[in-house]
């Protein structure tokens, strides 16, 4: 199948598509895009450059991808966004590129991004994250792969979430959220880990109690950080998901969330 162009579209010259790229109507793709084979834009999509999309991805009306950065220091200097294959952007999602010269917001492959939902400057979004409607992104956030937020969560700048981590949804995000946790409310406490998500990735019953017993060292231990990373370490010396979140917590430089439940 050919490049398929709706008469209302525009494409800049200097654009580059991919095969069997479609279209829509009312759609603008900037001079500085690169857009993979078998990507489908629906309508009004804004692709805006230097932006390198990767194959498969799929856009629906009024998404805006690539724009410049909202921060109030950009300038103008020439920065990039860099996106993978196999991406759902649905209805008024955004995505902008990042903020320093030669900088990069980049996404993974295989995300989907709901309705509204917003990725900031100079973000790493990894691949199979889900960002529910209004899920939004400050300036630096970086999410690993497989993490998930809740609609209308919304994720303080130069924060991380941890792979497999889920947040409820209005939940306020002002610190790390370590891997395979759950963090929900207003600030946000870590009240247990994600155990459906776990399942349904098919982890494995020990792997998931293993991480249950690191949330209890964590949380309800009564131990300072760097007690509970010791007790972590003693107990579990081969459990892979463990040492991923011992990683996590030592290369923290906002540190984790630390509260257990609401007020505590």
């Amino acid at each position: 199948m050919a490049v398929v162009i709706h008469p209302s579209a525009i494409v800049e010259e200097g654009a580059v598509l991919g095969q069997d790229v479609e279209i829509g109507p009312w759609c603008r793709v900037g001079s500085e895009v690169r857009l993979g084979d078998r990507c489908k834009l629906a309508s009004h999509v804004i692709l805006e450059g230097p932006t390198i999309i990767g194959s498969d991805n799929i856009f629906y009306p009024f998404v805006s991808v690539g724009q410049r950065s909202q921060d109030l220091k950009y300038l103008g200097e020439p920065t990039h966004l860099l996106i993978g294959d196999a991406n759902t952007f649905r209805e008024f999602v955004t995505v902008h590129r990042a903020t320093s010269k030669g900088g990069v917001t980049r996404i993974g492959s295989h995300c989907h991004f709901l309705a509204y939902s917003h990725i900031a400057h100079d973000c790493i979004v990894g691949n199979h994250v889900i960002l529910s409607n209004n899920g939004t992104l400050a300036g630096h956030v970086v999410v690993h792969d497989h993490a998930g937020l809740g609609g209308l969560t919304a994720v303080h700048q130069f924060c991380r979430l941890g792979t497999h981590a889920f947040t409820g949804g209005c939940s306020k995000i002002v610190q790390d959220v370590p891997p395979f946790m759950i963090a929900d409310g207003n600030p946000a406490s870590i009240p247990g880990i994600n155990k459906t998500g776990l399942e349904r990735k098919g982890f494995t019953l020990e792997t998931i109690h293993a991480i249950h017993e690191a949330h209890r060292i964590l949380y309800r231990g009564g131990l300072n950080t760097s007690q509970a990373i010791a007790r972590l370490e003693t107990e579990f010396p081969n459990v892979p998901e463990i040492a991923t979140l011992i990683d996590f917590i030592k290369n923290s430089t906002r540190g984790i969330i630390r509260r257990s439940q609401s007020g505590a």
